[in-house]
């Protein structure tokens, strides 16, 4: 009985591998290792290299970690550049990317030893402190880009199959015309009473509304329940309109919280930015304030 023997890996096979690869995991961890190997080498010469106890970071070291963090920084800041010229290769966006999330890291080691650990209220410690905040908010971004877009995608499925934001939208606006025609035979108090989740805008709240997802006021929820409760007090009718609003209100609470649910993933996706760029533009500037003190006021 004849072998089949292996199918060659063709190019269009590597390609696809390629393009399922993360930035966290591109070339085997690449720029992860590199990092981590730089850091490991940084931190044993600080620990074994005979170095003055004091002024640390005027030593030969502390000048070359000074320097090497200084490029570093100005360097991770191009990243937004680079995301507007996209190109295959060694240096494609995902290498870049990947480079930008390790070295950056490895910053928190640089940055550190450069100081020698010698901190206080002053600008030097300032820059150091600001460093930390924009990893921090890095590495929040990296959680939520691993872990919100799946959370998004599966909002936007149900039973019926995927829905849009826009279509979430339409959706809304299909119930509020269905809501109006079916309050047309209640009584001008439960009439009046429905007109409030008609008038709710659904994009209208707080960043932290937003954000959190939780609406107290929402006027639809509330709406309905007044409705719910005036229901259990009255006989039930045939035919009764109440059924048919209650019904449909039920539907667009069940919208409105999913379109919610969406504008929070949104917001999280972008929340992060909201610190980490601005704080980066006061990194350099403190890192700017940092450098001319050293070397015209030291």
């Amino acid at each position: 009985m004849a072998s089949i023997a292996p199918r060659k890996r063709t190019g269009a096979t590597r390609a696809r591998t390629s393009t399922h690869e993360g930035f966290l995991t591109h070339r085997n961890l690449f720029w992860g290792k590199l990092s981590a190997a730089l850091a490991l080498a940084l931190i044993g010469l600080y620990i074994f290299v005979p170095l003055p106890g004091t002024h640390f970071g005027s030593s030969w070291l502390g000048y070359t970690l000074g320097t090497v963090g200084a490029l570093l920084i100005l360097w991770l800041t191009m990243l937004g550049m680079r995301k507007r010229a996209i190109t295959p290769g060694r240096w494609s966006l995902k290498g870049w990317t990947s480079a930008h999330v390790y070295l950056g890291l490895c910053l928190t080691v640089i940055g550190t030893l450069h100081s020698g650990f010698h901190l206080g209220w002053n600008v030097h410690t300032l820059a150091w402190a600001l460093m930390l905040i924009v990893i921090g908010s890095g590495i929040f971004g990296i959680w939520v880009y691993a872990t919100l877009p799946r959370a998004l995608s599966s909002n936007r499925y149900d039973e019926e199959g995927a829905i849009t934001e826009k279509q979430m939208i339409e959706a809304l606006r299909s119930l509020d015309r269905q809501i109006h025609d079916a309050a047309q035979p209640l009584d001008a108090e439960t009439a009046t009473l429905v007109g409030r989740s008609l008038d709710e805008d659904p994009f209208a709240g707080s960043f932290w509304n937003r954000i959190t997802g939780k609406y107290p006021n929402c006027a639809t929820r509330g709406t309905a329940a007044e409705l719910r409760r005036l229901r259990a007090y009255r006989p039930r009718l045939d035919n009764d309109p109440l059924d048919k609003v209650d019904a449909l209100l039920t539907r667009k609470e069940a919208m409105l919280g999913r379109m919610r649910r969406h504008l929070k993933l949104k917001s999280w996706l972008q929340a992060w930015l909201y610190i980490h760029v601005p704080v980066t533009f006061a990194l350099i500037a403190a890192l700017s304030a940092h450098i001319v003190s050293v070397f015209f006021y030291w």
